[in-house]
């Protein structure tokens, strides 16, 4: 007979976590694994501001996923459109060439992209901070500000150039913010011509506290960690136009700037919406299990599915944070193989252990196991995290290595002109434009069927 064929779309924490499970616990001529997923890697996406402030090189955050996989067929593209009655996941690979695979057993793990609102100018000037490729971008680009800048004589210009504004007062905003604002505090001692004071970093949101899910204590200290930098936080503001040289707020104040960027939140892969399923807030409705109830044989985690949060109850999901992904990958695998073996499936159930927030430095802000801590404490707890989360020890090396560097070296400010001259959108990064419509997708299920 020929063996189940499990497909799993995405290399995320979901993705590789269910991959590895399935390895372990399941024997080669039981089933045939494949992992849909456009690059060789797992990103460790927490670290995205550290790379971004030159603190880790790219390669520190990207987890090599033929180092944690042996077995496991890598089609390298992403998923572009899926047939639940057909059993057919249309692929774009690296090429552009579209295919359709069939399966037997599908995992839905393709994450999230960059949750954008209808904003005069944003989808054109914003940059993001979800991609490897982008952290990198945003590092060249703000150093490219500081070049400019120092060489110009124009006053309305350099001054334009030496503002920037992030959008996003959660986890990913508030790091960014802190990370490079030190980048730049530090690199002007490389400049002569520039001074720390000319330049202003502003951090905006449209809700009424920073970080609420850290709880009042936290989110205050975080507050006066960056105003004690100089960075300017706005809460109850959000962006109402973005220009090439201008951002326009919400309050009516209209700042020179050139640099703008986004990290408010996240919206499930558009890849969801090929699929005829039911959904919440964009997420695929899942049971406990993971099961999506529709479509046999298909099961949805991570930031792409609302997995009912069974320790919160009352109707909660769970947040699309890395701790819940990882450790539904690991459940769904577990089910995968209980289908396979007609055994009861198990529901999904786990306690959040707590947040961490690394502003840089010796600022942090920390809350594991309901522990406040911030300062020095706070950050040895988030590093320590992180190295524990990071899947291979090679990667724990060097993300240790990269830090223990940046300290005692420090940086050298080098851009490496990453995209230079190039469109830098935020659909040049995610390819949020790539996904076929249902139609198209029947279209190619179908055209598979009738060779097959």
């Amino acid at each position: 007979m020929e063996r189940p064929r499990i497909l799993i779309v995405g290399g995320g924490f979901a993705g590789l976590e269910c991959a590895r499970r399935l390895e372990r616990k399941l024997s080669p001529s039981e089933a045939e694994i494949s992992l849909v997923t456009p690059f060789g890697y797992q990103l460790y996406l927490p670290l995205l501001p550290h790379v971004a402030a030159g603190v880790l090189t790219p390669q520190s955050v990207a987890v090599s996923l033929r180092r944690s996989l042996r077995r496991t067929h890598i089609v390298p593209g992403g998923a572009i459109g899926v047939d639940p009655a057909s059993k057919v996941c249309v692929i774009r690979k690296i090429t552009d060439e579209v295919v359709a695979q069939k399966y037997d057993i599908l995992v839905l793990a393709p994450g999230s992209v960059t949750r954008t609102f209808d904003i005069p100018g944003l989808t054109d000037y914003a940059r993001g901070m979800k991609t490897l490729a982008e952290a990198a971008y945003v590092r060249d680009h703000v150093i490219a500000q500081l070049d400019l800048a120092s060489a110009t004589l124009d006053q309305r210009e350099r001054e334009s150039r030496l503002q920037f504004v992030v959008v996003g007062g959660g986890y990913a905003g508030t790091e960014t913010a802190a990370c490079l604002q030190r980048l730049t505090t530090a690199a002007t001692h490389r400049y002569p011509r520039l001074d720390a004071r000319q330049i202003k970093w502003h951090l905006v949101d449209i809700a009424p506290k920073l970080m609420p899910e850290l709880g009042d204590p936290l989110g205050d200290a975080a507050l006066e960690v960056l105003r004690g930098r100089g960075i300017e936080v706005s809460l109850g503001v959000s962006v109402a136009e973005v220009g090439a040289e201008s951002v326009k707020f919400t309050d009516g104040r209209v700042l020179p700037c050139r640099t703008l960027i986004w990290t408010a939140g996240v919206a499930a892969s558009p890849l969801i919406g090929t699929l005829d399923a039911e959904t919440v807030r964009g997420r695929l409705a899942v049971t406990a299990e993971m099961r999506v109830p529709q479509f046999e044989g298909v099961f949805a985690l991570g930031d792409a599915a609302a997995v009912p949060d069974l320790a919160k109850g009352d109707g909660a999901v769970c947040p699309p944070t890395a701790q819940h992904s990882a450790r539904q990958g690991r459940v769904v695998a577990d089910n995968v193989i209980a289908s396979l073996r007609n055994q009861p499936l198990e529901p999904y159930y786990h306690k959040d252990l707590g947040l961490v927030v690394d502003l840089g430095g010796k600022d942090a802000v920390s809350k594991p196991m309901g522990v406040e801590l911030r300062g020095v404490p706070a950050q040895l707890v988030a590093r320590g995290y992180h190295l524990m989360a990071m899947r291979t020890n090679v990667a724990k090396f060097r993300v240790g290595a990269n830090w223990l560097l940046n300290a005692s070296a420090g940086d050298d400010f080098v851009r490496t002109g990453f995209l230079a001259r190039q469109p830098a959108r935020l659909r040049d990064f995610e390819y949020t434009d790539a996904y076929l419509t249902k139609d198209q997708v029947r279209a190619h299920a179908q055209s598979l069927l009738a060779k097959g």
